[in-house]
């Protein structure tokens, strides 16, 4: 009987935790060697051979549902791609080995390593393409903020709903010029309003703890992929999110149709593209206000890794550090 028929669901679970930690570390660690150095690409394919190394032995048989596009590199983490050690138990992965190339290659904050892992059939299969986003954290009810609303009619509703004035709610946008009239419509509406420039993953993730993120909300448009990473993250650790697909070309529409998405212009919520039980480990390859980046040094390595736990509804904070004569077998 091999080990994994051998473990029940619960502790395969737990299992996975780990091993799903070790390959975002594994995947940033990668990738912060290539900081400040301007090649966004090397450090992207540096994470990604690293991840999926790491991937290769997870005891189970995973599959890649969000990931990169098909591209033919036998090192990648393409959408379909078949790995893990053992049979038996089937889990989806959507995976984002570097999120934020730029700010990696730029050596500026903000930049992860992403990994999420669910049962077989519970993640949306998102083709490529933009999504439209809103998202606030935990402790409100249901349908305070929408995203068919205006930026300002969220902003009001999620200040009163807060108890607070619309000058304390800080909003989280990507720096983009598609995104102006949200940015203006904020600030008229007396909001702060928190541009960053790459990283749209971890700019859903702050909404989790704004104590800690100053994040009250995150609004605009990313990459769809993206969108049920975040989602994965929200169904853990709480919070709202909603998205819809933007399919501007007859290609991504028939690519949405292709992946089972009949409704193009649904409405999702976080259930609508996370269900059952999933795990999300986040480890900083640069730091940033979710987590620390990566130390290397002569002493040793040093990561910083948050676990999310959809089961247990719990975020654990993990430091890692690595002694000299340990790394050859990170």
């Amino acid at each position: 009987m091999s080990q994994s028929s051998r473990l029940d669901p619960a502790s395969v679970e737990r299992l996975l935790t780990i091993e799903l930690a070790r390959a975002t570390e594994r995947a940033a660690v990668a990738a912060a060697r290539w900081r400040g150095r301007g090649d966004e690409m090397a450090a992207d394919r540096a994470a990604a051979a690293a991840m999926r190394e790491e991937l290769a032995r997870l005891p189970v048989r995973g599959r890649v549902v969000i990931g990169e596009e098909e591209s033919g590199d036998s090192t990648g983490l393409h959408v379909g791609l078949e790995i893990g050690a053992a049979a038996g138990m089937r889990v989806e992965l959507a995976v984002a080995p570097l999120e934020g190339a730029t700010l990696c290659a730029k050596d500026q904050a903000g930049a992860i390593s992403i990994a999420a892992a669910a049962s077989s059939g519970a993640l949306l299969h998102a083709p490529d393409c933009y999504m439209d986003k809103i998202a606030i954290g935990p402790g409100y009810a249901e349908g305070v903020v929408d995203l068919d609303r205006d930026p300002a009619e969220n902003v009001r509703a999620l200040a009163e709903a807060k108890g607070v004035s619309t000058g304390e709610i800080t909003v989280c946008v990507l720096d983009r010029p598609r995104h102006a009239q949200i940015v203006s419509k904020c600030r008229k509406a007396g909001a702060c309003v928190r541009l960053i420039t790459d990283g749209d993953v971890a700019g859903v993730i702050f909404v989790t703890n704004p104590e800690e993120t100053g994040v009250d909300m995150y609004l605009g448009s990313g990459g769809a992929p993206q969108g049920v990473l975040a989602a994965a993250a929200l169904r853990c650790a709480g919070g709202q999110m909603q998205g819809r697909l933007v399919l501007e070309t007859a290609e991504q529409r028939a690519c949405a149709l292709r992946h089972g998405l009949a409704d193009l212009r649904k409405k999702y919520g976080v259930p609508d593209m996370v269900t059952g039980d999933v795990v999300v480990c986040v480890t900083g390859v640069t730091d940033g206000r979710l987590v620390r980046g990566v130390v290397l040094d002569k002493s040793g390595i040093e990561t910083e890794t948050l676990v999310y736990r959809s089961a247990t509804g719990t975020v654990r904070r993990i430091g890692a550090r690595r002694r000299p004569g340990a790394l050859l077998n990170f």
